[in-house]
């Protein structure tokens, strides 16, 4: 799932929050055209975030593919030791 957010500069793009972590009200998206597009058609995200209706970014990160969103996630995931494990 892609979780999506205001661009912040009060403009009305629609920006992919790669690592979930931007601030303000986000909206989740399967990483699929088929998805996008319907959600496109209903005006999902004008309504779930405030306006919002620029898309270019989110289009751009879906035609990359699902498997580069894994990736980057994957990559920006740090790992924790579970506590009493650090000896």
């Amino acid at each position: 799932m892609l979780r999506l957010v205001n661009d912040g500069s009060g403009s009305s793009a629609v920006v992919v929050d790669e690592r979930r972590r931007m601030t303000g009200r986000g909206a989740w998206l399967h990483p699929s055209e088929k998805c996008l597009a319907l959600a496109i058609k209903r005006r999902a995200f004008g309504r779930a975030l405030k306006g919002a209706a620029e898309t270019a970014d989110v289009e751009r990160r879906i035609a990359l593919g699902a498997t580069a969103a894994d990736t980057l996630v994957a990559a920006a995931t740090t790992v924790q030791p579970e506590s009493g494990s650090e000896n």
